[in-house]
């Protein structure tokens, strides 16, 4: 008998495909110029604010005491605000009904966060850059020990896996949608 993996390894593997198509529909974008990047933060902003929205009212301190400084929401809508673009409507997410829920969607915006770090590279420096260059290796580790720890079941990984691929449809739907507006430099 094997022992079931630990939820970074579950989450990472049942949600790779999912990962990837995100990274290739982002992946589009030439972040390089003005209109290209802001395309870009659009599309992060149609999938990120309504997610972050969604955690904030299920008020997740209790499980990670640091989200208040985690969220980036008002970061994503000052770099478009300085760009000249309004955020777009915070939308719906569905409300979290089980801890692990929370966990999956948050595992995934802190891992956008992760890949902020290499995207802010390409983004020029006159640029506003706030939102992608908050990358924190540590509160990164510290969120694995949280999912390690809180995230033991089957059932709890399910969930946390189903909030997850949930919340990369999102971000695969946002990058779409500007893209179809033909405006991703």
């Amino acid at each position: 008998m094997t022992a079931a993996p630990d939820a970074r390894s579950a989450l990472r593997a049942a949600t790779t495909p999912d990962h990837e198509r995100v990274d290739a529909a982002f992946g589009a974008f030439d972040l390089t110029t003005r209109e290209g990047y802001a395309a870009f933060l659009l599309g992060q902003a149609h999938a990120f604010l309504p997610i972050e929205a969604a955690i904030v009212a299920a008020d997740p301190r209790d499980l990670l005491p640091d989200w208040p400084a985690r969220r980036r929401g008002e970061r994503l809508r000052e770099d478009l605000s300085a760009l000249g673009f309004p955020a777009p409507p915070t939308g719906d997410w569905a409300p979290f009904r089980h801890r692990a829920d929370i966990l999956g969607a948050i595992y995934v915006l802190e891992g956008s966060r992760l890949g902020g770090r290499m995207l802010a590279r390409s983004v020029p420096a006159d640029l506003p850059r706030s939102f992608i260059d908050t990358s924190d290796s540590v509160r990164w580790r510290y969120l694995i020990e949280v999912l390690d720890k809180l995230l033991v079941t089957d059932d709890q990984h399910t969930l946390a896996i189903d909030a997850a691929r949930r919340a990369f449809a999102l971000f695969e739907a946002g990058a779409l949608r500007q893209k179809r507006t033909k405006a991703f430099g």
